[in-house]
């Protein structure tokens, strides 16, 4: 599942820990917060990480500022700077600004634009300044009279003060274009459907809705009474939206993560675990707003790091600011984490799909309940269950590849998502998503929406994204493509006959989000006892269990 990278209101609340004590004296003493700001390999044949060539120049912007020297010799560097295409922006800015329009963005086109107008005419003075510079230089090389070197002197000084002033204005203009251009999102693929979530269409359907003979339960009932969860406990330890796994959920938890690591690295994918804290300028290099307004994104106070929503974000760092060989692509991971998200703006998500008149919400009214009362109970379990939590288990699968290969690559990944839930006896359907649906960095997304009898609705338990090169020119990910020469058999000189790097593209995949898989087996292979029987796949990952029973008969 994508992490939202949209911004909406300004409202804000912060969720603050208390002191942690440490068992040394700190440089600097401080207080751990959480800031909730609400508003919105190829394993085969291959070493699993290539030789790279770390290349932090190589991942400059095409607009770059030079470092302001100040008079006590200090540097003032700019902010990190993403290769953004101004030319091809400007270039093209009808099409920038339809695409825009139909993803509702709240990007500004017309300011990058007269943004990127005036960072070129000053490099232009820039220039020109220091062109007038060179020659003053050159002529005071030459015997002169004082009162010639004097006046060259002063020409010199006041070109210099010129020059150090427009690159003060040069930097502060830089990182304000680079900071709107960043809202520009990715273009999107000719073949998505324009509009809202709604407008998406039906790529596969696999499978039908299970036809129960005895009255359905939904995964809290059913946790409740095999005593698999404890939201209860969790609420008073951590808040809302927090569970403790119990019992067979646990060996669930594990069974479902080594089942699906099994199954993905069979197709060449190299395994990971990932760090679970990043700095913020890698979460917002590969295209999310940890600080912004309706942020999913937990930002630890008084730092510059952050919580990661997807290990997209840690496993896109790997080969950061970096220059791979092409004959190492495709990089394709697989990797495994804890993931941590506000769900800030969830509750309008959710409440905008709940229509209290629609079957598949009161497809089973007679059992459990009357119709505004079953409404409240069905948003109560959205909410109380483990649809919607902050923190859970994910195994994400990423590729880094050529651009050519990026489309093919995209069907690969929502392959392997199709066959693994097919393999689980899951009725899903997969939806190429809208145009308004698609988060800034990605080009297409394929979503996952699989049947969840006891919430009578389909729900989303993975998506696949191809976020093309918009990822890599925030992360300075480049290739350097094979040479005519190398792949003739000849040797050229070192630094010789070298093809231009262009940068890779990446894509990301869910292959399971385990709180999502563990709603859609327990309320699917739930029997008429208050059983629930395993998958059959998934048993040699569970020690061999084929059924959770209830614990005693009058719990």
């Amino acid at each position: 599942m994508g992490l939202p990278s949209c911004l909406g209101s300004s409202t804000f609340q912060a969720l603050r820990l208390a002191t942690i004590p440490v068992p040394f004296k700190p440089l600097v003493s401080k207080t751990l917060t959480l800031n909730l700001l609400l508003c919105r390999h190829n394993c085969s044949q291959r070493h699993p990480f290539p030789f790279q060539a770390r290349a932090r120049a190589s991942s400059a912007p095409d607009i770059q500022a030079s470092p302001i020297v100040n008079s006590d010799d200090k540097v003032v560097k700019p902010q990190w700077k993403a290769a953004v295409n101004f030319k091809w922006i400007r270039d093209n800015k009808d099409a920038v600004a339809n695409n825009i329009r139909i993803r509702n963005s709240n990007a500004n086109l017309e300011l990058v634009l007269e943004l990127y107008e005036r960072v070129s005419n000053i490099q232009k003075e820039v220039e020109r300044l220091r062109g007038e510079r060179n020659i003053v230089a050159s002529k005071m090389k030459g015997k002169l009279e004082p009162s010639e070197r004097q006046k060259l002197i002063e020409e010199g000084k006041n070109l210099k003060e010129g020059v150090m002033k427009l690159e003060e204005d040069l930097i502060r203009l830089t990182d304000k274009l680079q900071q709107e251009a960043q809202c520009i999102p990715n273009m999107t693929h000719p073949d998505v459907p324009v509009g809202g979530e709604d407008c998406s269409t039906l790529r596969k359907m696999v499978g039908s809705p299970r036809k129960f003979g005895f009255t359905i339960k939904d995964h809290l009932q059913l946790g409740q009474e095999l005593d698999l969860f404890d939201f209860d406990a969790a609420a008073e330890v951590s808040g809302s939206k927090f569970y403790y796994l119990k019992n067979e959920a646990v060996m669930l938890e594990m069974g479902l993560i080594n089942w699906t690591l099994s199954e993905v690295m069979k197709r060449g994918f190299t395994p990971l675990t990932t760090p679970e804290i990043v700095r913020s300028s890698v979460v917002e290099k590969c295209g999310f707003q940890p600080r912004g307004s309706n942020t999913q994104v937990y930002s630890i106070e008084g730092s510059d790091q952050c919580l990661i929503g997807t290990a997209e974000i840690p496993v896109g760092g790997i080969h950061m600011d970096s220059i791979l060989a092409e004959s190492m692509l495709p990089l394709k991971y697989v990797a495994l984490s804890h993931c941590f998200r506000t769900e800030a703006g969830a509750a309008g998500a959710a409440t905008s799909v709940l229509d209290p008149l629609h079957p598949e919400v009161f497809g089973h009214r007679d059992s459990l309940g009357k119709d505004l009362n079953y409404g409240c109970m069905y948003l109560d379990m959205i909410w109380r269950g483990l649809y919607r939590v902050h923190q859970f288990s994910k195994v994400e699968m990423f590729i880094i590849c050529r651009p050519e290969d990026s489309n093919s690559y995209h069907e690969e990944l929502v392959g392997i998502e199709e066959g693994l839930f097919s393999s689980l006896g899951l009725h899903f359907k997969t939806l190429d998503m809208a145009s308004g649906d698609l988060g800034a960095p990605a080009y297409r997304k394929y979503d996952v929406e699989a049947w969840m009898p006891g919430l009578g609705r389909y729900g989303e338990i993975s998506s696949a994204s191809n976020c093309t090169d918009y990822q890599s020119r925030r992360l300075g990910i480049r290739y350097r493509p094979s040479s005519w020469e190398s792949l003739s058999g000849n040797n050229p000189k070192k630094g010789m006959n070298l093809s231009p790097t262009q940068f890779v593209h990446t894509l990301n995949a869910t292959a399971c989000a385990v709180p999502r898989m563990i709603v859609c087996l327990v309320e699917n292979y739930q029997q008429e006892d208050g059983s629930v029987v395993i998958p059959e796949p998934l048993r040699p990952f569970m020690g061999g269990l084929e059924l959770i029973t209830p614990k005693s008969s009058d719990i």
